[in-house]
């Protein structure tokens, strides 16, 4: 018990005299997470956008697929990137093994499902009188679209903001492809695998307190975005 309150202290020492190490870690970890989210998003949105508001063969197919890849194990998603960009992988040649691009890679692959099958689920979910009415009033197809998107706004943000919860308590997929290069690919999931084998609790645990932070917050605004998005809701 004194080892824990002993490591407590620490970790709570290392948090408000932000620790270099610790906010170097949390920053990496916030620019890998937030780039990956940025390229999931911006490749999931038109899809789930076509997918939600256009009729097309294997459209079903598709939508399968997405659903099914929300489940992706991130070690299968880490071996499959890894073989990717192995030397004697078709992408190979471009030596991300092991960087923080290759961790981009990895965690895109995961968010990406989320972001597009949630999306596509909130443009589904929005009222058809609002379509109808929008066609009525004169709007062009292309208008239309916009219409019913914005109105599936607060849904895409939940679908947004879901994706990055998945991507920031990732650890299995960038451990592969990024390892854990101290100052240049250590991230806070695979910081506190490693500290936590090496006995280095108080590393660990600031940073296990940092990532339960972060999660809250996501929590938070995905409450809300999603208490927004349900008929009825005040806006």
């Amino acid at each position: 018990m004194d080892a824990l309150s002993q490591a407590l202290g620490k970790a709570v020492s290392l948090i408000f005299g932000l620790d270099r190490e610790l906010t170097g870690i949390i920053l990496l970890s916030l620019k890998v997470s937030g780039s990956a989210l940025v390229v999931a998003t911006a490749l999931a949105l038109p899809l789930s956008a076509v997918l939600g508001l256009r009729k097309f063969p294997f459209r079903g197919i598709v939508i399968s697929l997405l659903n099914t890849f929300m489940g992706l194990p991130p070690v299968v998603v880490g071996l499959f990137v890894y073989l990717l960009l192995s030397r004697s992988g078709p992408l190979g040649f471009m030596a991300l093994l092991y960087t923080p691009s290759a961790m981009i890679a990895a965690q895109t692959i995961l968010a990406f499902p989320i972001v597009a099958s949630l999306s596509h689920a909130a443009i589904m979910g929005v009222d058809p009188v609002i379509r109808q009415a929008a066609t009525t009033l004169g709007a062009t197809p292309f208008q239309v679209s916009l219409t019913v998107i914005n109105e599936a706004r607060y849904g895409i943000m939940a679908a947004v903001i879901a994706g990055f919860g998945r991507v920031m308590a990732e650890v299995g997929a960038i451990l592969i492809v990024g390892g854990n290069i101290a100052g240049f690919t250590r991230v806070m999931t695979t910081t506190i695998a490693l500290e936590t084998d090496k006995g280095n609790f108080e590393l660990a645990l600031a940073l296990g307190v940092i990532l339960l932070l972060i999660s809250l917050m996501v929590n938070v605004l995905l409450h809300i975005f999603q208490k927004k998005s349900m008929p009825g809701a005040s806006r």
